[in-house]
């Protein structure tokens, strides 16, 4: 068995450990589970309220819930399927169970697509509930590419499986390209990459490099040049990020699978409101309409009824029949010829699996965010493909894991970092960021990108006007805060530190200028590395009085762990690093690449808050102390609470 081959295998033999370990994992926090073991898993909520329902897109339900009981983790997602359930006594019954799919998730409200033609009577009652269902598709989808991968029955899946894990080298044509003025020297040799490329090209788009950017103008040029082109990303998120860059720029996008977001532009590029939309449409309907109507009639007649009426039933039934093929050839013209109008199609990775692409073929697959799909589900829509675009950071945040096992024998390795470490001549690296002042970068530049980076100059000119300098780490050592567990979760909360980060971002915020925030519409981000500490920061901030400057910019701030900013950026950003105990354990905040994406979110300011004798035992936050006391950015708590 050849190298590439022996690999491939071993990544579907991880691949099956991650499944079961996955599996498990909801099994325990689920099938033998009280409901508020549930809770606190964050697996459940309960109870819930129906705030509204509509008629969405495609005639689909969309029913909107909300959440009373907010002291619970939520592990609730777009595109994932849930179950509602009722825990009143009358109702009670294995059939009131009603499924659906995510379309949204905003702190304590949902918003879900229904699998039902309406809302049952029990939905409309108290004692509402809903679960997070396992997801066992993603994972047949992703095995059956492997496979697919593995035998390797089709030509261009056996050269991809050599240029991209094995020997063979990518082929370029060397075609010069007319730099575009609006892109800087390091996206336009990125775009000349990928014009140039015949088989793979990769563009490593640290923060705030304008990665999104330049793989939009990519797109753009392989639709001038009529090239069929299919785009992917791991999360729902990212896809409707890109389908929203698409349209603002008129290049016609089909939005395949559930939509993470609920503006109307997003929806109406959707399979679904295409067909609502089309010219035809109108006839479908009045199809679907005479066959219920048939339906109803045929149904009327009971068994005992003469050789007349049978005979009526008879034709009915074929009526129907006829009917429905009627529909059926009208909805694939329809879909037909929504498909020949289409430029781009944009699916998740998982979602390149639909039914509707069966049999396509596309020249590109561009794939955003591809440090952090997994290599089986990265493998889904290249077999669809002649020519793969990657584009991500792999110095950020890596795929979600659940297996130990897996992840330390390689699954956490993404076949974005394979190629970029293996083909270095099919890579390009963004250098010019756009985001942050220099002193912000300076460390994560030094840490991560070899000194690569430059700021660009409006970038050194984002600053507040106050005298505040752009860098700050408020030491919290000897004040007594200390770590500890909250019983649910078994997440890490400090009480003390989180009261301190709300009293200093108020104070911050009043000193900047709350008339300078609102004007200016400057918008404010607060990371905890923990569930727990997040928790308590929502808790003390958006449900408490206290903070007058905080309560006028509320809907200006944004709370949350640090996988959840990945991708963003916020003009001043505070990090509370929530570790403080005397054995020196900061748990996983030694994932350097987590700590990558928490200090690259800031775009005027950055201001970390944490104990220095327990976080500078770790070399890297030990260097990061020291680049913050080099740039002039230490400061003591002691300053603050003695003022």
């Amino acid at each position: 068995m050849d190298k590439v081959t022996e690999e491939l295998k071993k990544g579907l033999k991880l691949l099956k450990l991650e499944w079961q370990e996955d599996l498990a994992q909801y099994r325990q926090k689920f099938l033998h589970s009280s409901l508020a073991d549930k809770k606190n898993a964050g697996i459940t909520w309960h109870p819930v309220h129906l705030k509204k329902s509509k008629i969405g897109m495609g005639e689909r339900l969309l029913v909107e819930i909300e959440r009373s009981d907010t002291n619970h983790p939520s592990a609730f997602g777009s595109g994932k399927s849930v179950s509602f359930f009722t825990t009143q006594e009358s109702y009670q019954s294995s059939e009131n169970r009603v499924n659906g799919v995510i379309n949204f998730v905003r702190n304590n409200t949902m918003m879900v697509t229904l699998q039902a033609d309406e809302i049952p009577d029990w939905m409309e009652g108290g004692r509402l509930g809903v679960d997070l269902l396992f997801d066992e598709a993603s994972y047949r989808e992703m095995e059956f590419a492997m496979k697919k991968v593995i035998s390797a029955e089709n030509k261009r899946v056996e050269e991809f499986k050599e240029i991209l894990l094995g020997e063979k080298a990518p082929q370029f044509s060397e075609k010069q390209l007319a730099p575009k003025a609006n892109l800087n020297f390091s996206q336009n040799k990125a775009c000349e990459l990928i014009a140039n490329s015949k088989d793979v090209a990769v563009v490593h788009g640290p923060p705030g490099t304008g990665k999104t950017t330049t793989l939009i103008e990519a797109i753009q040029d392989a639709v001038i040049a009529g090239e069929s082109i299919l785009v992917c990303a791991p999360s729902n998120a990212a896809v409707d990020l890109l389908v929203e860059k698409l349209i603002d720029r008129g290049i016609e996008t089909l939005r395949l699978g559930h939509p993470a977001r609920v503006e109307e532009k997003i929806l109406n590029q959707t399979l679904d409101a295409k067909t609502a939309f089309h010219t035809s449409y109108r006839d479908l309907k009045k199809l679907r309409k005479e066959t219920d109507q048939y339906l109803k009639l045929a149904k009327q007649y009971k068994r005992n009824f003469g050789p007349g009426e049978r005979a009526q039933r008879k034709l009915m039934y074929a009526e129907v029949t006829r009917l429905r093929e009627a529909s059926k050839s009208l909805e694939e013209y329809i879909q037909y010829d929504i498909f020949q109008r289409t430029k781009v199609f944009a699916s998740t990775l998982v979602g390149a699996s639909s039914y509707s692409l069966k049999g396509m073929e596309f020249d590109v697959l561009f794939i955003d965010e591809a440090a952090q799909g997994l290599e089986a589900a990265t493998w889904i829509p290249i077999l669809k493909a002649k020519k793969v675009v990657f584009a991500g950071d792999h110095c950020q945040l890596p795929p979600t894991i659940k297996s130990y096992q897996a992840a330390k024998d390689g699954l956490a390795e993404t076949l974005f970092e394979k190629v970029i470490s293996r083909k270095p001549a099919a890579t390009q690296m963004l250098q010019v960021q756009y985001r942050m002042p220099e002193v912000i970068l300076g460390f994560s530049n030094e840490q991560f990108y070899h000194g690569k980076l430059i700021a660009d100059e409006r970038a050194k000119s984002h600053r507040f006007p106050t005298e505040e300098p752009a860098l700050e780490w408020i030491d919290t050592a000897g004040a007594g805060y200390t770590d500890q567990q909250e019983a649910e979760s078994l997440s890490t909360f400090n009480p003390e530190e989180a009261l301190f980060a709300a009293n200093h971002l108020n104070d911050l915020v009043g000193k900047i200028g709350l008339a300078n925030f609102l004007q200016k519409d400057w918008t404010i981000g607060l990371i905890a590395p923990y569930g727990a500490q997040v928790r308590r920061l929502r808790a003390l901030i958006f449900d408490a009085e206290n903070y007058s400057s905080l309560q006028a910019v509320k809907e200006q701030i944004t709370i949350d762990t640090v996988d959840g900013f990945q991708g963003q950026e916020r003009d001043l950003m505070m990090l509370s690093l929530t570790r403080s105990n005397e054995k020196g354990e900061i748990g996983f905040l030694s994932d350097t690449r987590r700590m990558n994406v928490a200090l690259t979110r800031a775009k005027r300011k950055l201001v970390l808050i944490g104990d220095s004798s327990t976080l500078a035992q770790n070399p890297f936050f030990d260097h990061l102390l020291q680049y913050v006391e080099k740039n002039e950015g230490y400061r003591s708590v002691w300053e603050f609470l003695t003022d």
